[in-house]
């Protein structure tokens, strides 16, 4: 099964779930749905909340390195502060620390991408990986602070449009294609 094909089958069950619950917070239904198929498709990689993450950066503990495993368009709109760009097609591992032992955490729009790529990471031997749990889209969605270079913004490139609609409508950035 290809990207595109698991794609639409997640798309076309998380349609069908708001349908039946079209009352209900549906984002969190969908992340919740998200979540749940990225575990059993990546049963291996070890997930982060998005609460864990921002606890764990307010701590006096060591801080993770952040990787952002979405394109560089996506990346040059908005990222997490201090987070370096992986590309996701070729992602070259030279880069991180040496030490095996460091913590990474790997984020993209909502979980999928970055967790094959924390799956190449743990198969190179780092033994402290996590998936960010709903990644970017989710972390935004709760207020989250994101930035451009050093500064913060609001915007996140929403990836398009049927997954863009997981971001609430002030964070979603306009594609240049859309009116």
């Amino acid at each position: 099964m290809t990207i595109e094909l698991d794609s639409k089958i997640i798309w076309g069950l998380i349609v069908m779930f708001l349908g039946v619950v079209g009352l209900l917070n549906w984002r969190s239904l969908a992340f919740a749905i998200l979540k749940r198929l990225i575990k059993r498709k990546f049963p291996t990689v070890q997930p982060l909340t998005t609460q864990q993450l921002a606890q764990w950066q307010n701590s006096q503990q060591p801080q993770p390195v952040l990787l952002d495993t979405r394109n560089a368009a996506e990346y040059q709109l908005s990222h997490l502060q201090q987070a370096r760009h992986i590309d996701p097609q070729q992602p070259d591992l030279s880069a991180l620390p040496e030490s095996r032992e460091t913590p990474i955490v790997v984020y993209c729009s909502v979980g999928y991408r970055s967790a094959k790529i924390a799956t190449k990471l743990a198969e190179a031997g780092y033994k402290h990986v996590y998936n960010l749990e709903g990644s970017i889209f989710q972390w935004v969605n709760e207020g989250r602070s994101v930035f451009q270079d050093d500064k913060l913004t609001t915007q996140v490139h929403p990836y398009d449009r049927r997954w863009g609609k997981l971001l609430k409508r002030k964070y979603r950035a306009k594609l240049t294609d859309e009116k």
